[in-house]
Parts: structure tokens; sequence; C-alpha cells
């Protein structure tokens, strides 16, 4: 059983970036899908790379989904 994640709505969300699980589940992707992006370049977003690991800037994800705020 996989546990849910509890999201934070995109116009309340105060953090800079996201981890790849909590982005896939904004734009309602898979977290292979956002992987591949960053492996490819051809996704609408740019990860930054933190410690190795990849984070989805949170003014991308809310200008690709149409949030303001």
């Amino acid at each position: 059983m996989t546990a849910k994640l509890s999201l934070t709505p995109l116009n309340q969300e105060m953090r800079s970036a996201l981890p790849t699980a909590e982005a896939a589940r904004h734009l309602n992707r898979s977290p292979g899908t956002l992987n591949w992006w960053s492996c490819t370049g051809k996704g609408p977003i740019k990860p930054l790379r933190v410690n190795g690991r990849l984070a989805w800037p949170v003014p991308e994800i809310k200008r690709l989904m149409g949030v303001e705020g």
C-alpha cells in the first residue's frame, strides 16, 4: 500500500522548490515523467539539482498550472 502525500495547495506553497514526488502530484504526472524531463531537457520545467537530488521550482510549477500567488 502506498502512502498518500498531503499536498499544500500551490497558491499557499511557501517553499521555493519541491521534491520530485510532490511536483509530480501537482502536475498530475508520474515522478518518472519528471525524471525523463530532467534527463532529456525536453520538459516544460527545468529542475534544480541540490546535493544530487532534483528540486522543481515552485514559480515554474505555478506558471505551468496557471496558478497565481
